[in-house]
């Protein structure tokens, strides 16, 4: 997905997913058609294989991880949301300092959250990395003074420094299960699931195993597109951190055309 203009947003956000007075997003999809996602394991009644080169588990510091869905809780009703089989769904993660080799690149802005457009020095990072960050709206520090921390990044506030990554309402992105979508459609505090995966970007079924994993999460609406830009039938979801490889070479860093959502209770 290409990224848009800028709209000022408070919290971080991507350049790709526009949010209504959010954080969060990022979206992409490969040359391919595929691109990146987290090894998190589904549950155990519906255990996905192995897909080659998939990262690891693992959650920002500071988040919780990701519950799986069980048979009490999280189960998929049969009302559809929005209309079936016209869902567009994108994905965005958080970058890792650590598989990037840019050039290094001084950053200034804020060194702490609630701040805008500060001059304060943060450090220099890889210039890849910092592409990134902007495309996806956070990135994990693994060197440096600043190590253990997140550069977060919004059209709205620049880059800053913090303790983790962040939804709208300031509270730390989860693995498989944060999400944003189209607010004509799906309210914020919305559960659902993708119960239908449809194509990839080029048009081809999703792989199964891709399509297991996407149907596994289950998803909360914490974020909402702004007005105009989101697009309507369209979610956001977030797949978590970098570990070992990039996302964005990943299967599950995609995009699902002609998807079927449905509400979760």
């Amino acid at each position: 997905m290409r990224r848009r203009a800028p709209v000022a947003l408070p919290y971080a956000a991507s350049a790709c997913a526009l949010l209504l007075g959010a954080a969060l997003a990022g979206c992409g999809e490969s040359a391919a058609g595929s691109s990146g996602a987290l090894d998190v394991p589904p549950p155990a009644a519906t255990q996905v294989p192995a897909v080659p080169g998939t990262p690891s588990t693992g959650t920002p510091s500071g988040s919780a991880p990701a519950a799986a869905p069980t048979a009490e809780a999280g189960v998929p009703e049969k009302r559809p949301l929005g209309r079936p089989g016209k869902w567009r769904i994108t994905t965005y993660y958080t970058a890792s300092q650590s598989l990037y080799r840019g050039k290094a690149k001084a950053v200034r802005g804020c060194l702490k959250f609630h701040c805008s457009h500060g001059k304060d020095p943060l450090g220099s990072y890889p210039e890849d990395f910092l592409k990134v960050i902007q495309t996806e709206g956070s990135g994990h520090l693994t060197s440096g003074p600043q190590k253990g921390r997140y550069l977060n990044w919004s059209s709205s506030v620049g880059f800053w420094l913090d303790d983790t990554t962040r939804d709208s309402a300031g509270r730390p992105l989860r693995a498989w299960t944060s999400a944003a979508a189209d607010r004509l459609v799906l309210a914020r505090g919305q559960r659902f699931a993708i119960v239908g995966c449809g194509r990839d970007g080029n048009g081809r079924p999703v792989e199964a195993p891709v399509c297991r994993r996407f149907r596994a999460a289950r998803w909360t609406v914490t974020d909402l597109f702004r007005p105009g830009y989101g697009g309507e039938y369209h979610a956001d979801v977030y797949i978590g951190e970098e570990h070992g490889t990039r996302l964005a070479d990943s299967p599950f860093y995609t995009t699902l055309r002609g998807a079927t959502l449905a509400g979760v209770r």
